[in-house]
């Protein structure tokens, strides 16, 4: 059998994850990481609800525990690095989706709206960066995330995210969410209508300039 990784269900899921964001990322082009937000948004409340009841507030610590020991429990190898009253910085040797990840790198905006949204929830505020990525190549991962706004770096912000009622579903999306994805990937649908439209003409004066050599020849 060599020397492979065994094929495994989870290893198999990944793989189909992935290969699935890559062909979305591949059609809908940068909307698609919006998509991948809304998702991590949705999911994070769900996962909370593991961990205490809903609108419970958080400190910096608990909240740094909350979400290494989530990544932990799917397959991460994640690690509290710093903990201070204003953000928390997590680190990891391994990503829940493994190096497969790097089929789809947008994946990586999963963590951010997960943790994004938890501390959007639990916080107050969230703005979260990725500094280091393996799905981009690097050894580790390195996040932090802000309770409060800074211009100390960049990152995504999120804030006035709407709880679920108790007992409320999380998945189940509002009208208002739907349109706004539905928006984007109409846009998305115009830009690549335009681009054809451009290449049309491009090929059609190419063609032209061609049959006006010919006559001068």
């Amino acid at each position: 059998m060599g020397n492979h990784t065994p094929l495994s269900g989870t290893i198999f899921l990944s793989k189909l994850i992935t290969q699935y964001a890559y062909l979305h990322e591949r059609t809908v082009g940068d909307q698609a990481g919006e998509y991948i937000k809304q998702i991590g948004i949705k999911t994070g409340e769900w996962i909370e609800s593991f961990y205490s009841d809903k609108e419970e507030l958080w400190s910096p610590d608990r909240y740094a525990e909350v979400i290494v020991d989530l990544k932990n429990s799917i397959g991460g190898h994640f690690q509290i690095s710093e903990v201070y009253h204003d953000r928390v910085v997590v680190k990891a040797k391994a990503c829940p989706f493994g190096d497969i990840v790097q089929d789809a790198p947008h994946l990586c905006m999963m963590t951010s709206s997960v943790f994004g949204g938890i501390a959007a929830r639990r916080m107050g505020y969230g703005k979260v960066n990725l500094r280091k990525r393996i799905a981009l190549g690097h050894q580790g991962c390195e996040v932090v995330v802000y309770f409060q706004p800074t211009d100390e770096e960049e990152g995504v912000e999120y804030k006035d995210i709407p709880v679920t009622p108790v007992n409320g579903n999380p998945f189940i999306w509002e009208e208002e969410t739907i349109q706004h994805l539905n928006e984007e990937l109409r846009k998305s649908d115009e830009m690549v209508l335009k681009l054809l439209d451009e290449l049309e003409d491009l090929q059609r004066q190419i063609k032209e300039k061609e049959i006006e050599t010919l006559k001068m020849d």
